[in-house]
């Protein structure tokens, strides 16, 4: 973990880095539009820790930033915060360390640990003094890269496919019927011949995109290291049949999660596919709602990828700091601080297993997003680390082009597939 890496590295991870840009965070929840700095940048005061995270949205009164202040004021310091959009703050870290001058904290949206940690700025938790034995496996998992654990999620969210309950009651569909491909596709075919719509879900040729597909396709069996398998061609069928014969509407290919919510919240669409960030307002809409997990292609839940912001510690060249600092982190992930984490951003799901038995105490309907949580998988798993955003755009390349008609999913996979070969060198 020497600084000559960082610099010989960061220009090409900056390109990689926008790539992992999507709104699959508590971001999801408000827009993010610039920073917002509460404080100095890195490189603070004598006794003042830098803190950077991806949340504009919350300025210095707001509840996110007391939480922040309270962590350093029980580590015996004071935090200077800075705010800045999801893309700024991958670039942005890079750049300082580049210039070794690092903040003390990073909050990085959970696909970025990776890309900074191939930059050798982020010490491992191993070496920090930090035990992650309590966290949930599939979740600390976007955080590793090499067999080393560099970041601690401070929550999770993922999709789920909402519901429209007056029109499934109308159609006679029973959600507690869907239990795969096959019985999903015949509750789509009841809402349809009840003249409804039947769902509606984000294929943008973005990151949004895959991170929308990678249900189904997790949930046939693909693996993101052969993209054009059969199991992976089945999942891009059965979205090219849906957009192909009316089930979802065209405008899936440029949907983002954003576009398809305010389509589910006409009260037209029977499903929906989204995310946790979207509870309260599914509370909100002008009809009954629920959820169901997405099926696997042959049963049981499909693996979900995970949205959620990691807390990073970059290098220091004063050791001595990581004392506080590992306070201050200790501090965001007690059980009730990962509670008051998950409410602060309406709602992340605490990423171990006491923090989540403390959120359902509290909030027992967030159980069917706790269950998606345990199932749910990151897109840097399997060691793809800095891999991951080129197979992603190799990914939603194939699926506009399936879904527009210019390739058969078949065909669109099997250039997909070569396109990643090529961007990953194997």
């Amino acid at each position: 973990m020497n600084r000559t890496s960082v610099s010989a590295k960061a220009a090409v991870l900056g390109t990689a880095a926008l790539a992992l840009s999507v709104c699959t965070t508590a971001c999801a929840s408000a827009p993010q539009t610039g920073g917002t700095t509460t404080g100095a940048s890195a490189g603070g005061a004598a006794g003042a820790y830098t803190w950077w995270d991806p949340y504009p949205q919350h300025d210095p009164s707001s509840a996110w930033a007391k939480r922040v202040d309270t962590c350093g004021k029980q580590a015996g310091v004071t935090i200077q915060r800075t705010a800045y959009d999801t893309t700024a703050l991958t670039n942005q870290a890079l750049l300082a360390g580049q210039e070794g001058n690092a903040p003390d904290v990073i909050l990085l949206d959970n696909p970025a640990v990776s890309t900074l940690a191939d930059a050798g700025m982020l010490t491992t938790m191993s070496d920090f003094g930090l035990d992650t034995a309590r966290f949930d496996k599939n979740l600390i998992a976007a955080g590793e890269l090499d067999g080393k654990t560099y970041g601690i999620p401070i929550g999770a969210n993922t999709l789920a496919l909402y519901y429209n309950k007056k029109i499934l009651d109308a159609a006679g569909v029973d959600p507690g019927s869907i239990k795969d491909w096959d019985t999903f596709n015949a509750a789509l075919k009841k809402v349809k011949a009840a003249g409804k719509k039947p769902i509606t879900f984000s294929a943008i040729g973005t990151e949004e995109g895959s991170f929308q597909f990678l249900p189904w396709f997790w949930g046939s069996g693909a693996q993101l290291t052969q993209l054009d398998s059969p199991q992976a061609v089945a999942a891009l069928d059965l979205w090219t049949k849906w957009v192909k014969d009316g089930t979802a509407p065209n405008s899936v290919i440029s949907n983002s999660q954003n576009t398809t919510w305010e389509q589910f919240l006409t009260g037209e669409f029977a499903f929906a596919e989204n995310g946790t960030w979207q509870i309260d307002s599914a509370k909100k809409a002008g009809f009954p709602t629920g959820i169901v997990q997405i099926p696997g292609k042959d049963g049981g839940t499909a693996p979900t990828p995970t949205g959620g912001e990691f807390i990073t510690v970059p290098v220091q060249k004063d050791t001595k700091r990581y004392a506080a600092t590992k306070k201050i982190l200790e501090c965001m992930t007690t059980p009730e601080g990962l509670v008051e984490t998950g409410t602060t951003f309406a709602y992340y799901i605490p990423s171990t297993a006491e923090g989540q038995q403390a959120i359902l105490a509290k909030e027992p309907g967030l159980k069917p997003w706790v269950d998606a949580v345990k199932s749910a998988k990151g897109r840097t798993s399997d060691n793809l680390g800095t891999k991951y955003p080129k197979i992603s755009e190799a990914l939603w390349t194939g699926v506009q082009k399936a879904l527009s008609g210019s390739a058969t999913p078949a065909d669109a996979l099997k250039e997909a597939q070569a396109q990643a070969k090529q961007a990953t060198g194997g």
